[in-house]
Order: C-alpha cells, then sequence, then structure tokens
C-alpha cells in the first residue's frame, strides 16, 4: 500500500512508528520528498576553525540510531570526542527523540553512544515525543531518559545550571553554563511543549543571566516551511504540532508550540540568539530569523535529518563561532560518510546580534 506524506504524518500523530526505509524513501505519493535533491556533497571533513573560534555541534533526532543503527550514532559520539581539541568543540546539543519507543533497549543505545563523551565535551538532551509514553507514543509525559541521563551525571559535567526548580531531580528542563573565550553562552534545554509553568520558570532563568547569550532547545519549535508552530491560526495544517498529540490532551491542552515560545519566551528576552529544534520531515530543514521589541535578531534553526537513509546516515550540524563574536559559520558534516553538504540549506554564515546590555 502507498501511503501520502499527509497519511504518514497523520500516523505520526497517532504513534504509527515507521521503518527507516519508508522515512527514506525516494518520494512520497502526494509531495515527493527526495531526501538528497538539493545537496552538494564533497567528500572529507570541514576546514579547520579558524583561529580563535569554537563550535557548538548539533545532533538532531537520534531515533532510528537507537533503534536499528547504534554504530551510526555511536560513530557521530566518536568524531565529536576525536575533534574536541582540533576544532576546540564546547558543547553537543542533542535535539529530542533520543529514542523511537522509549524503550530500556533504545535508552541504553542512546546512553551507550552519549556517554563516549563523558569527560570530554559538554552536552545537553531534551525528550522528543518518542521518548514520552508507552512504546513512545506520547500518550503522557512518562519516560525512561532519567534512568539512564540522570541529573547527577550532568551535575559533574560542571556546566549544568540547574533543573526545573519544581522537579529539581528530572532532566527534562535544564540549563547550562558555557564560559568559553570570554564569552558566556546560556543553553535552556526544554522538553515537547514545555508545560506553562515550565515556561515561568524558563523566564526566570533568562531574567537572572541577561548577560549571558541564550540558546533555546527544544523538540519541536519551527516548522518545515519556515513558520513557527501556531495551532491557535495553524492547527493541523502543520502536521505534528505538540497540541496534536494525546499527551497534550490528556493535560487540557498544557502545551507550548513554537509561536508560544516565541511570545512567552524568547521575544521577552534580549540575550536570546539562537534557537534550534528538530522533529518536523520534509527535507527536515528551515531557518527564521525574527526580531525581539528592541530590534534584535534572534536565528531559529529546524535540523532533522532521520528522512535519510540509515537512519540519518550520520549529519550533524557544526556551529563555528567566530573571533569578532558575531560571526557564525555553519556547515553539515557526515562522521559515517565522511562528506560535508556545501548547499545553501546546509553551508551558511549568520551574524548575532550582541545581547543588550542590562538595565
Amino acid at each position: 500500500m502507498t501511503m501520502s506524506r499527509r497519511d504518514l504524518l497523520k500516523a505520526g500523530s497517532a504513534s504509527v512508528l515507521l521503518a527507516p526505509a519508508m522515512m527514506a524513501s525516494t518520494g512520497w505519493a502526494d509531495d515527493p520528498v527526495v531526501p538528497y535533491a538539493d545537496a552538494v556533497l564533497e567528500d572529507g571533513e570541514p576546514p579547520a576553525p579558524a583561529v580563535g573560534a569554537f563550535t557548538l555541534v548539533v545532533l538532531p533526532d537520534t531515533q532510528y540510531y537507537a533503534r536499528s543503527f547504534p554504530q551510526h550514532f555511536m560513530a557521530q559520539t566518536q568524531w565529536i570526542a576525536a575533534q574536541e581539541q582540533a576544532r576546540n568543540i564546547v558543547g553537543v546539543l542533542q535535539l529530542g527523540d533520543l529514542t523511537d519507543h522509549n524503550t530500556p533497549e533504545h535508552w541504553q543505545r542512546a546512553a551507550d553512544a552519549m556517554a563516549v563523551l563523558h569527560g570530554k565535551v559538554p552536552y545537553v538532551v531534551v525528550p522528543g515525543n518518542h521518548d514520552y509514553g508507552e512504546r513512545g507514543r506520547c500518550t503522557d509525559r512518562t519516560t525512561l531518559i532519567n534512568d539512564y541521563f540522570p541529573v547527577a551525571h550532568f551535575a559533574r559535567q560542571a556546566t549544568l545550571g540547574g533543573t526545573y526548580d519544581k522537579e529539581p531531580d528530572r532532566i527534562e528542563n535544564s540549563f547550562h553554563l558555557l564560559s568559553v573565550k570570554g564569552r558566556r553562552l546560556l543553553v535552556l534545554a526544554l522538553e515537547f511543549g514545555p508545560r506553562a509553568d515550565v515556561v515561568r520558570w524558563a523566564n526566570e532563568v533568562l531574567q537572572r543571566h541577561p548577560d549571558w547569550e541564550a540558546i533555546l532547545v527544544t523538540h519541536a519549535y519551527l516548522y518545515d516551511d519556515g513558520t513557527r508552530y501556531d495551532w491557535a491560526t495553524k492547527g493541523e495544517a502543520q502536521p505534528w504540532n505538540p497540541h496534536s498529540y494525546p499527551m497534550a490532551k490528556a493535560t487540557g491542552g498544557d502545551v507550548a508550540d513554537g509561536e508560544a515560545l516565541w511570545r512567552e519566551l524568547v521575544s521577552r528576552h534580549e540575550n536570546v540568539i539562537l534557537t534550534f529544534n528538530g522533529h518536523v520531515l520534509g527535507d527536515g530543514l528551515a531557518r527564521l530569523t525574527s526580531q525581539t521589541p528592541g530590534g534584535r535578531d534572534v536565528h531559529q534553526m529546524l535540523i532533522n535529518f532521520q528522512m535519510r537513509a540509515n537512519g540519518g546516515d550520520g549529519w550533524l550540524r557544526l556551529l563555528e563561532f567566530q573571533p569578532d563574536r558575531t560571526t557564525v559559520h555553519v556547515q553539515d558534516y557526515s562522521p559515517v560518510l565522511d562528506q560535508r553538504n556545501t548547499a545553501p540549506q546546509n553551508r551558511f554564515t549568520l551574524a548575532l546580534s550582541p545581547p543588550k546590555p542590562a538595565g
């Protein structure tokens, strides 16, 4: 049976689990998506960063690696650990859906891969919809993430700033402080469809750190058309909005989507510079730059490679922060293929707006 992409998206909301081979298909019935159609692939690693630059690595949806291709997950973290000094890698941002079914087997594979970074590179994890509920069906907020990624582990990284004040022993919502080369980065890591009180806590974290450049990491925020998830105005026209999951219905709609997070969190603070999310299909890539009331640019990115073969072919996104404090060079690289993608969606440069001084 041939399923249209829309049918598959609807099935995803009901948690029908898609095989990696299906996700890597060369086309959909009514909306062709060829994962490498726009790619410009070149062999070898990206050039070495400039002297004085540092790197953040973005590691999006790993669910199919945890299910079927753990060797690719391991290859990603092994490459990151090996490149830590050469590229001055100061942190790794995982974007949720660590697992596919929220089962001990999948969590153990994720934990084994991320353990390669222990003592080498600090990292951040957030839960995605597949990390919640029985078999990853996102029926509620039950998850095994804390059994395999306990707060005590992150406390040993020395970069953990804190966790959600109502759930201090849980890692679903946390913030991390990275000081590097005279710059201070705050990474705010939030659960899938954050609850209203979590957003309250997140605002307080940003208010306490006005002089830190802040980065938001959450699983669902930007959609593949370059607009934020907005249930209030677009509803099911943007499939996989957090509001469409059983978890939201079971909690009276206590979830926030991208537009709510922009309105109630990101735009309220003049130190947020970037947001990252995974989750969305299509070609899995989108960007949006929005201005805060104070006139600062906030760059927002969707990054998801799971539609490619073998669960994602091991693709990573590297962000190289330049010594001038405003320029960021972005490049996608796969240590599995030893290839970089130099297409415009996969290699570009950002100009950051420096935070406004407090007061």
